[in-house]
This record gives C-alpha cells, structure tokens and sequence, in this order.
C-alpha cells in the first residue's frame, strides 16, 4: 500500500539526544521510497532539551511538526494528540529511543495491503531479562484474555488506517491495546517481525511497576470492550448473584428460626448456628444493591459521556503553517 499522506507519530520524553539521528533515518526511508510524509513529534513534558530540537527540526524541515504538553500526562495522551493532528492516510508510531529500525516502514506499508493495524513483533529483543521476561508473560495473557493474538502487544512500532482513530479513543495508558480496541470494532489487525535495536541514549521510562498497570489496563480493555455499551450486564450481573445469596441466606435463617420454635431447641443454640450467617447473608445483600447501583451508575456515564474532552494540555506547537502558535485545550482532569 502506498499512502497518498504517511503520518508518523513520535512520543517524546527526554531523548533530546536521539532525535535528530532519528529524523534524518526516518527522511532517508520517505525518499527513497517517494513517499509523502510528515513527523509529528510529541514532547510529552520532557525536562532536557528535546523541545528546543524538536523546534529546530521543524524550522530546517517543513515536513516536521511539533506538540509540547505542559507537563507529563503519558504515552496513551501524547499519541492521541498526534493522531487528532495527523493528515495522513496511514499513521505509524514508533518509539524516540532509537531502537526502533525506521527502514521497516516499507514492509509496514507492504503489510497494510490486507490488514488495517500492523503490529511489530520484536522477535529478538536486545532488552535485560527483567523486561523480557514479564513482556512476554503479559503479552500471553493479553492475547488469551482479549482473543487478539500478537506476540508483543506493547511494541511501539505499529501502522494503522487513519479512520481508525475516529472509532478508537485512547486515555491512561491504553496506548498498548489500540490492536484490541480495533479488533473490538472489526477492524482487521496482524503483526510483522521486526528489527529491535539496542538503546544508544538515554534509559527506559519503564520499570516493574507497569506490570501491575498493564494487568491493570487489561481488565479495563477487557470489560469496556465486553461490556462497554452494556455495563450493566456484568456490574448488575454481579449485583443479582450477591441478592440471590444474600435471599437464600435469608430464607434458610427463616427456616431455622421457624423449626426452632416447633422443636423445642433452645434459642442460646440457634443464635450460635446462625449468627454467622446472618451476616454473610447481610453483607450479600448489601454488595448486591451496590452493584446493582454501580450499573446504573455505568449506564448513565455511556449514556452521556463526552468523548470530545481532551485529557491532556498543550503548551504551544510548532510547524503548522510554518508558524507557532500557542493552543489551550479544555482537559477533564483525568
């Protein structure tokens, strides 16, 4: 597939370093391929210099664009800023650091002949063990949990069909289930091996504790995606289990109560009997009504929620028009 416009989407935090080697890897590939192409860097609250780079890349090269939040609001707000400003066809993402080979773009766009996303898989990873070995673990959880079968879910290096993003909106850090989300909606998604480099510059932005985040986003993903225009059926699901519990519970309480009186027994035993019971019955019954609260709680959210409020803000932008401007966003604070 040959794109009339290729957006390519490029998160940054402080990886002032790499940038300019990264651009120019990238423009050799958009011309010797004669592609038309624009870089929309993202400068997601960096504290080095990556903004002032990214404003002199955008001055030497009109094909870059640049966007600065005010400060750090993740990787999920930053590429959902530049999907909503890019202009192409066809929109890749990949990551700053280096580690991703610009020369794959090619076979991306190759790839979206039959597909809609194109997820890379990062085969052979040059990344400490630490981080290989829980990536894998998560990746074959998301993939038997959500259906949508990839060996590297949170592989940055992805190509999507630009109407995608008028479907698909990405808030915390969801950024990593776009295939899912697509594939929710019948979008057809596959994923291509690609090269993973080595990191030259700068460090991970990413440790341990987005293990217990992506388990996190996953249940997220699983229910909205299961239950997210219906959320009644599973939170109020739950709610009718805790009554019928809770009524069981109830009804043999009565009974005991009842035959109690009609044998003789003493009360001082029932009371030992039941007393237990009597509040798993009650706790049943309560949980039950929250849940069953929760749901229509849910259901008015979907109802009227407003997916046109962004979540992040922006600072100022560069390359539009070849001006800069400064641009302030409503955000909803989440």
């Amino acid at each position: 597939m040959t794109p009339s416009m290729l957006s390519i989407v490029i998160p940054v935090l402080n990886e002032a370093s790499s940038l300019a080697i990264l651009l120019g890897e990238i423009m050799s590939v958009v011309e010797r391929e004669g592609l038309v192409a624009e870089v929309i860097f993202v400068d997601d609250g960096s504290s080095d210099t990556s903004w002032q780079v990214i404003q002199q890349l955008s001055r030497t090269d009109h094909r870059v664009r640049g966007i600065r939040f005010r400060r750090n609001f993740g990787k999920a707000a930053a590429l959902q800023a530049g999907f909503a400003r890019s202009n192409g066809d066809c929109v890749m993402t990949l990551d700053a650091d280096l580690q991703d080979d610009p020369r794959e773009i090619p076979r991306f766009l190759e790839a979206m002949d039959h597909l809609d996303v194109v997820s890379g898989w990062k085969q052979v990873r040059h990344d400490p063990w630490h981080k290989v070995l829980p990536s894998r673990v998560f990746n074959w959880m998301v993939s038997r949990t959500t259906g949508v079968s990839l060996h590297d879910h949170n592989c940055g290096f992805k190509c999507y069909r630009g109407e995608i993003f008028r479907e698909v909106r990405l808030y915390g850090e969801l950024h990593r289930f776009v295939p899912v989300l697509a594939a929710a909606r019948g979008w057809r998604v596959g994923e291509l091996v690609v090269q993973h480099r080595s990191r030259q510059h700068g460090q991970s932005k990413y440790g341990w504790e987005r293990i217990v985040k992506g388990f996190l986003d996953l249940v997220s993903v699983k229910y909205v995606t299961g239950y997210g225009q219906r959320p009644q059926h599973v939170l109020g699901g739950l709610g009718l289990l805790g009554f019928l519990a809770g009524t069981l519970g109830s009804v043999y309480l009565a009974w005991l109560w009842i035959s109690s009186r009609l044998n003789g027994m003493v009360e001082d035993d029932v009371h030992l009997h039941t007393r237990a019971l009597f509040y798993y019955a009650l706790v049943s019954l309560l949980l039950g009504a929250q849940f069953m609260g929760m749901g229509m709680l849910a259901e008015l959210f979907t109802s009227l929620m407003r997916p046109d409020i962004s979540s992040y803000s922006i600072a100022e932008c560069v390359g539009d028009d070849g001006a800069q401007s400064s641009t302030i966003e409503a955000t909803d604070g989440s």
